[in-house]
Order: structure tokens, then sequence, then C-alpha cells
């Protein structure tokens, strides 16, 4: 019985742990921008300064990664 108790107990724990940091780890997506709205910004700003090429491809990847 006792046996039983402690496996038990120890299940509920470590489920009740498992399931907070769950929550925890990802930030909510009001927080971070999405992918496609990221691009529609960047496309637009790229666009008004007239980029082509490698150009507007650097400029894309290093707009992506910082927004």
């Amino acid at each position: 019985m006792r046996t039983t108790l402690t496996t038990v107990t120890a299940t509920i724990l470590a489920s009740l742990l498992v399931s907070g940091t769950a929550f925890a780890a990802d930030p909510s997506p009001k927080d971070k921008p999405s992918q496609q709205s990221k691009m529609k910004t960047c496309n637009a700003d790229a666009k008004a300064k007239s980029l082509k090429g490698d150009e507007r491809k650097a400029f894309m990847s290093s707009c992506l990664k910082s927004k």
C-alpha cells in the first residue's frame, strides 16, 4: 500500500512539474509578430528602397532576423 501511494504521489508531482514548464516555455503569440507580418513589413521596406537581387536577399534576411 505504501509503495502504491508513493508511486501515485511521485507521478502527480512529476506531471505538475512538466505541465508548469510547458506553459512557461513558449511566449504567447501576441508578444511576437507572426512570420507573415514580418515578411510583409520587410518586403515593403525592400520595395521602398528599390532593392534587387543579392542586395534584396541580404536585406530580407537581416530584416527577418531582427524583428
